[in-house]
């Protein structure tokens, strides 16, 4: 892995943890499904308007029925309007901290599912990497739940880790070609769609707009929608998506640090013990399914 891997790695990183902090200010003053359909709107026709000026084509590979198109249609699906949409629906009621926590377990997750379901070969050592891991990640949600946090909320975020995960087993389909912004772009607009839809049919459209609202909802816009998709990418055509999901390992760390950093949320000593373990599980995970 070289230098210039690394930088990316860890600016994707930080790019990503970012996003639940931002998150929460977003939906203390706006419906979170409509704020999600917004960003992707946006940051989709950004993206297509962009790959068109560096003549990129917006038809994929075999065309609608094509396994690229079902592969951007599911990562959509998944990652924008499952994932994203019920983690903001849950951090109405959690701490941007809590949801950053459930959401870096996707690497665990996918490993779990990958030796439970598809037979793939799990050293021991990596079957004690997925224990620590949700241990880890456990152990926060008790002394979270203990004090008082909403279940719901965690099963929300559980339910979109989930998502997360088949979004992560599509990626390499959904980024065979070389016209990559194009199908980020076409990405977000299927996750625009379908939360339109489902805000439409369950929520009030009213924001409380105000410059702190805004700022929150351009950055979420154009860094972790916009450059840290690109960015998650370009890493993984780089260096594999394995090796690219080890950087993964710091997103307890780093979601816990800028929720405490920009919304002044609680840190205990529990949290910091959890969130250590969970690193160490998620680095032992990737680690191992790098040799496999």
């Amino acid at each position: 892995m070289d230098i210039r891997a690394i930088a990316m790695g860890l600016a994707f990183a930080l790019m990503w943890s970012s996003a639940f902090a931002t998150a929460r200010i977003i939906v203390a003053d706006a419906p979170p499904l409509l704020s999600l359909a917004l960003r992707f709107g946006l940051t989709g026709l950004v993206a297509i308007t962009a790959a068109r000026l560096m003549g990129q084509d917006w038809r994929l590979p075999g065309g609608l029925g094509g396994p690229q198109a079902r592969a951007v249609l599911v990562f959509g699906l998944c990652q924008n309007a499952l994932y994203l949409g019920l983690n903001f629906i849950a951090m109405q009621w959690i701490e941007a901290s809590l949801a950053a926590i459930i959401a870096s377990s996707m690497p665990l997750i996918v490993a779990g599912l990958g030796w439970a379901f598809r037979g793939e070969r799990t050293s021991a050592r990596g079957l004690a990497g997925l224990a620590a891991g949700m241990a880890g990640v456990v152990l926060i949600m008790g002394s979270r739940v203990q004090g008082g946090a909403d279940t719901l909320g965690i099963a929300l975020c559980i339910l979109g880790a989930l998502a997360l995960a088949v979004a992560t087993l599509t990626v390499r389909g959904a980024s065979g070609t070389g016209n990559l912004l194009m199908v980020v772009g076409l990405q977000m607009l299927v996750g625009c769609g379908a939360l339109a839809l489902a805000s439409g049919l369950t929520e009030v459209p009213q924001i409380a707009l105000s410059m702190r609202w805004l700022a929150a909802f351009l950055y979420q816009c154009f860094v972790p929608g916009l450059a840290a998709t690109l960015l998650w990418f370009g890493l993984v055509r780089r260096i594999g998506a394995v090796r690219a999901a080890t950087f993964h390992f710091l997103n307890p760390a780093f979601g816990v640090a800028i929720a405490a950093a920009l919304l002044g949320e609680h840190v205990t000593r529990t949290d910091l013990i959890g969130v250590a373990i969970a690193m160490v599980g998620i680095l032992i995970v990737q680690m191992e399914r790098g040799r496999a």
